[in-house]
């Protein structure tokens, strides 16, 4: 298969045999790219494999996952077809590298975040979690997509008290929603616009620690 997406990839340095890791996909904002996102996930990269994908539209000097009508307003068609690309993408990627398919994790800001969202609902437990900031999830999303039960799937999401692009009104809108999907959400604001504070990045490197160490314990348990 040949992946619809570029990408940049960070494996553990010393990759044991038969070993699977921990993995977190992350998803950029609108013009950016996959090399702005490895900043956001350095403490990870001894612990984690860390997957950067970067868009395959081109905006400006950047890259986006799917095309908009208008602030908030995705083109259905292209946001259609970036979910089941990213899905297949995560396929494909499991498939090549060592991920622990029990541990796979999202992260993503923005358009990112609103995509990362989306992909929590379609593939329920197939994720482990995800990290959102600063995103949403479109109403077409929640009234005509099949979505999965996501119940043990775990959300860290946070939003900008002051954020210009997606009011924090928003934010609380997308918890307040996401609280009826799954009993493990992580809401937190930080006193930011639309950006990602290093207490905001702190708080979630944190929380995927956590996260990977807990389901790595119960598999311990388990055999």
């Amino acid at each position: 298969m040949i992946p619809a997406y570029a990408y940049q990839i960070s494996l553990p340095e010393h990759v044991e045999p038969d070993k699977t890791y921990p993995t977190v996909f992350t998803l950029h904002g609108k013009g950016s790219n996959e090399r702005n996102m490895a900043g956001l996930t350095e403490p990870l990269e001894g612990d984690f494999i860390t997957i950067h994908i970067r868009g395959d539209l081109l905006l400006g000097a950047g890259y986006q996952y799917y095309e908009l009508k208008s602030l908030g307003n995705p083109v259905r068609e292209s946001f259609d077809r970036a979910v089941q690309q990213l899905e297949a993408f995560i396929g494909y990627a499991s498939e090549k590298y060592p991920v622990d398919t029990g541990r796979r994790y999202l992260l993503g800001f923005s358009q990112g975040a609103i995509i990362s969202l989306t992909l929590a609902l379609t593939l329920g437990d197939a994720l482990q979690g995800i990290v959102a900031l600063n995103g949403y999830i479109p109403q077409f999303v929640k009234t005509e997509y099949s979505v999965k039960a996501m119940e043990d799937v775990s959300v860290f999401l946070s939003h900008g008290e002051y954020d210009s692009v997606f009011p924090i009104h928003i934010g609380h809108e997308t918890a307040e929603y996401m609280q009826g999907m799954t009993s493990r959400l992580t809401f937190k604001t930080y006193a930011s616009d639309h950006g990602v504070t290093e207490e905001n990045k702190a708080d979630y490197v944190s929380w995927l620690l956590q996260e990977a160490a807990i389901i790595e314990d119960k598999g311990a348990m388990k055999s």
